[in-house]
């Protein structure tokens, strides 16, 4: 049997027992296969979209539940190849309260929250990192109009800020989730 990434983490997300953890919009693992879709749907290259399907293993700052200390990063990496888990490991370690105000400003620092150190990545992780926020993030408030309602503008803001980084299919998804539809004549 080939190897198939995908099929590895979809089973060791299982095996972990994300199907078992209330998410929004149902559980952990339902969101995840939602946000890897959704970057499918943006046409995001395949080693990004394994990692938006395997984006909370180690937590988050905004999600703190984690499937897999960081101990265990080896474990991941067996399952989806060393440079999907280092997307991972880069999402799960923002500090975002200290980074996203000027991560689209190149040269800018990227605060890790497990180290306590700061450092300037690169735009292709920049580039990485805004998208698999905003699928993230789009996922939450396309299926719950409470969270679109309440965190939407600091969403609109922020992927305002991210825009440089963001692929047009996913800059254009934010916009209509965050939006709604917009008319094509005026009234």
């Amino acid at each position: 049997m080939a190897y198939d990434p995908m099929a590895e983490a979809d089973s060791l997300l299982r095996e972990l027992g994300a199907e078992g953890i209330p998410h929004p919009g149902g559980t952990l693992l339902a969101h995840l296969h939602r946000v890897r879709t959704r970057l499918a749907t943006w046409n995001a290259r395949p080693v990004l979209q394994l990692a938006g399907l395997c984006h909370a293993f180690y937590g988050t700052d905004g999600f703190p539940q984690v499937l897999l200390p960081l101990d265990r990063r080896s474990d991941l990496v067996a399952a989806i190849g060393e440079e999907a888990e280092a997307i991972v490991y880069f999402y799960a370690s923002c500090d975002r309260k200290a980074t996203y105000p000027t991560l689209a400003d190149p040269g800018s620092p990227f605060h890790d929250r497990f180290s306590g150190r700061a450092h300037a990545p690169g735009p292709a992780l920049r580039r990485d990192f805004a998208e698999l926020t905003a699928a993230n993030e789009i996922d939450l408030a396309a299926g719950d109009p409470a969270f679109r309602d309440r965190y939407g503008p600091d969403l609109l803001a922020l992927f305002t800020r991210f825009r440089a980084l963001l692929s047009r299919p996913a800059h254009e998804d934010c916009l209509s989730v965050l939006l709604g539809p917009t008319p094509l004549h005026g009234p």
